[in-house]
C-alpha cells in the first residue's frame, strides 16, 4: 500500500515540470515550429531558478516572493531564448532540427558556465516547500495523493484547461493553428505568420524556462548541469504522444512520470529486486513503443510543422 501511495503522490508532484514544458512545446509545434532546444531552455531556467534565491539568502530560508522571482526569471530567460530561436529559424530560415540541437547545447553550456562562475559548486536551497491543504489533505488515500503539495503545483495543473481554451477558443489560438496548418492561406487572410510564430516561441520558451525553474525550486532544491536529464526531449516526444492536445499531453506526462517514479520506489520498497536496470529504461521504452504504434499522430499534426515560410516564394 505504501508503494502505491508514494508512487501516485510523487507522480502528481514530479509530472509538473514535464507537463509544463510539453505544453510550451505544443504551442511551438501548433505554430509550425519544431523546437528541439527545449532541454537547453529548461536548463537555463533551472539555473536562474536557483540563482535568485541563492543570491538573496544562500542555503537558508528566503521569502516566498523571492522564490516566485526565481520562477519568473526562468520564464523570462526561456522567452528570450525562444525569441533567439525564432530569429534563427523564422527570420533566417535555418533548419529547425539542427538549430534546435544548437540551442540545446548553447543553453546547457551557458547555464553550466554561469553556475561555475557565480556559485562554484553544488549548493542546496530551501525552495518552495509543501503546504498540505487543511481538511482536504486528511481525506484517506486521496488526501495525501492530491492535497499535500506546494501551491505552485496546483497553479500549474490549472494551466491545462487554460492552454486548451487558448489554443481552441481564442482568436490568437486560431491564428496559431492556421499558421501551423496552412501558413500561406493564413497569410492571404492578413495573418502575420512570422509574428504569430515568434509569439508562440516566446510563450513556449517561457513555459520551458518556468518548468526548469520549477525543478530547482520545488523539486530538486539544487542545480547541476544535468538536472534536466533528457526531460526536454521527452517533452517534445510527449507532444506527438498526446497528438497536440493539452489533455492528452497531460495524461502522457502522468504516464511517463508514473513509470519513472515506479522504478525508484520499487528499488526502495523491494531492494531484493534484481532487474532495476530494466526499470530504469522502462519510462523511455514506454514512450518509444507508444510513438511507434501511434500511427494516427502523423495524420493529426500540423501539416506545416518544421517547414519555413517565405511569402515571396512557394515554400
Amino acid at each position: 500500500m505504501d508503494l502505491i501511495l508514494n508512487t501516485l503522490t510523487l507522480t502528481i508532484r514530479f509530472a509538473v515540470a514535464l507537463m509544463i514544458a510539453s505544453m510550451g512545446e505544443m504551442f511551438n509545434q501548433k505554430a509550425g515550429i519544431f523546437n528541439l532546444g527545449c532541454e537547453g531552455i529548461m536548463t537555463m531556467g533551472a539555473f536562474l531558478g536557483l540563482l535568485i534565491p541563492f543570491s538573496y539568502g544562500g542555503a537558508g530560508s528566503v521569502p516566498f516572493a523571492i522564490n516566485l522571482l526565481g520562477l519568473l526569471a526562468g520564464a523570462v530567460a526561456g522567452a528570450l531564448m525562444g525569441l533567439l530561436f525564432g530569429i534563427i529559424v523564422i527570420t533566417f530560415r535555418a533548419p529547425q532540427g539542427i538549430a534546435g540541437i544548437g540551442l540545446q547545447m548553447f543553453g546547457v553550456g551557458l547555464a553550466g558556465t554561469f553556475f561555475r562562475s557565480y556559485i562554484g559548486g553544488s549548493q542546496s536551497i530551501t525552495g518552495i516547500t509543501a503546504y498540505p491543504i487543511p481538511l482536504l489533505s486528511k481525506i484517506p488515500v486521496i488526501g495525501p495523493i492530491l492535497f499535500t503539495h506546494n501551491p505552485i503545483i496546483y497553479v500549474c495543473y490549472a494551466l491545462i484547461p487554460v492552454a486548451w481554451f487558448i489554443i481552441y477558443k481564442t482568436p490568437w489560438g486560431m491564428k496559431v493553428r492556421a499558421v501551423g496548418t496552412h501558413p500561406r492561406a493564413a497569410d492571404s487572410l492578413g495573418i502575420n505568420v512570422a509574428k504569430v510564430r515568434y509569439q508562440s516561441l516566446a510563450l513556449g520558451g517561457a513555459m520551458a524556462g518556468f518548468a526548469g525553474a520549477f525543478l530547482t525550486l520545488c523539486q530538486a532544491k539544487m542545480f547541476t548541469s544535468q538536472i534536466i536529464n533528457g526531460r526536454g526531449f521527452i517533452a517534445v516526444a510527449l507532444v506527438y504522444f498526446g497528438q497536440w492536445h493539452p489533455v492528452k499531453i497531460f495524461l502522457g506526462a502522468l504516464l511517463f512520470t508514473f513509470a519513472q517514479v515506479l522504478q525508484t520506489q520499487i528499488q526502495i520498497f523491494v531492494p531484493s529486486f534484481q532487474y532495476y536496470e530494466f526499470l530504469t529504461m522502462l519510462p523511455y521504452i514506454l514512450v518509444i513503443v507508444v510513438l511507434a504504434f501511434n500511427k494516427e499522430s502523423n495524420k493529426l499534426g500540423p501539416t506545416a510543422l518544421g517547414k519555413p515560410f517565405n511569402r515571396e516564394m512557394r515554400v
